[in-house]
């Protein structure tokens, strides 16, 4: 059996030898007792990456197994191809699924997207995964009805298989390195696509500079999960709604100027676009619409306030109005869901950047 684990030789620089191989058990309960006692697992059941399964995971790449995709923060493992793989059969994932988590284990380590700042953070922030293109319909990837939620298999095994890695290759445990107050279910997992077939705009890959007909991954450090129901169908009172929804004091984003993500369902689109906006307008208008007095910001964090945002602000009296993000264009819009009068606002941990990757789909098809 391929180990689960392998944060802390990674991180010893040994990423030119292969996964540590154990005897393990036959049976599966004595197997899951080991894993949750060696912390490889995330407290649910796993399948045991045996060395044949991670082989049949490797055959669907052409990457080297002991290649280096990324460092994964805060303790810096090396996450090889074959790591990847490991994790992978440990969260039940398909074959088909590597080619996307390699690309979001690339994702993660951008420096923009500060995973060393969300894997350490006392905040419950969660790696948040959106897959777009032909490839989500491939794998299964839901972005209609319960997205969010449980069901969909490939939704819910290649979330869990990032958390994973960010536990098991980044060293992040909970008490440890993870020092999340809280913490969310969205740490658990958290991946869906976008119902491009129901967005009435261009689909998120598009926006952020890739072909339609490609295959992404686009990684958000979301601090969680807001509900907005409202039965309007006037676009200008939706847009108040979603507004004044996104304003709240104690905030990472309005105290850094963060990139905050809405997940629009396609009936709130349908009635934006009917009013003749373009997303840009859209977010234009979120943006105005969400500017908060400095005076709601408890004194405390206001010195954070000014601390962090002086700069682009100037000085910050408590009439001042803080703007969610810095410019328009850092409010982010991904429509899904299926039919009904909700829409998600979905924080950001602030001090992150979304990162979007292409998801390389070179496998060796078995003949």
């Amino acid at each position: 059996m391929s180990r689960g684990g392998g944060g802390e030789e990674a991180a010893r620089g040994q990423a030119e030898e292969r996964a540590a191989r154990i005897e393990a058990p036959e049976d599966i309960e004595a197997i899951n007792r080991l894993y949750r006692e060696r912390r490889w697992s995330d407290g649910l059941p796993v399948v045991p990456p045996t060395v044949e399964r991670v082989e049949r995971m490797l055959a669907h790449t052409r990457r080297a197994r002991h290649e280096i995709i990324a460092r994964i923060a805060p303790g810096f493992g090396a996450a090889t191809v074959e790591r990847i793989a490991i994790n992978a059969v440990l969260a039940g994932c398909d074959p088909e699924c590597l080619d996307v988590l390699i690309a979001a284990v690339d994702a993660v380590a951008a420096p923009e997207f500060n995973l060393q700042g969300i894997q350490a953070t006392t905040n419950p922030v969660a790696v948040w995964m959106v897959v777009n293109g032909p490839v989500a319909a491939r794998l299964g990837v839901n972005g209609a009805f319960n997205c969010l939620g449980p069901g969909p298999w490939a939704n819910a095994a290649i979330g869990r298989a990032l958390r994973l890695l960010l536990q098991n290759v980044g060293g992040a445990h909970a008490g440890e390195m993870d020092r999340a107050t809280h913490g969310q279910p969205g740490k658990y997992t958290f991946c869906c696509a976008e119902n491009e077939a129901a967005n009435p705009w261009e689909p998120l890959h598009v926006e952020r500079g890739y072909r339609r007909e490609a295959g992404t991954v686009t990684v958000v450090g979301a601090e969680g999960t807001m509900n907005m129901n409202t039965h309007t169908k006037d676009a200008s009172e939706l847009l108040r709604a979603i507004a004044e929804t996104m304003q709240h004091p104690p905030s990472n984003e309005y105290c850094h100027g963060g990139e905050p993500w809405l997940i629009l369902s396609p009936e709130h689109a349908e009635i934006l676009k009917a009013a003749g906006l373009t997303k840009a307008q859209v977010k234009r208008r979120l943006w105005e619409l969400s500017k908060m007095p400095a005076r709601r910001m408890t004194d405390k964090d206001l010195l954070r306030v000014e601390a962090s945002r002086k700069k682009e602000l100037g000085e910050i009296g408590p009439d001042t109005l803080l703007p969610v993000s810095s410019r328009p264009e850092d409010i982010w819009i991904v429509v899904a869901g299926g039919p009904g009068t909700h829409s998600v606002y979905v924080p950001s941990y602030g001090t992150t950047r979304a990162v979007t990757r292409e998801i390389v789909q070179d496998a060796r098809r078995p003949q």
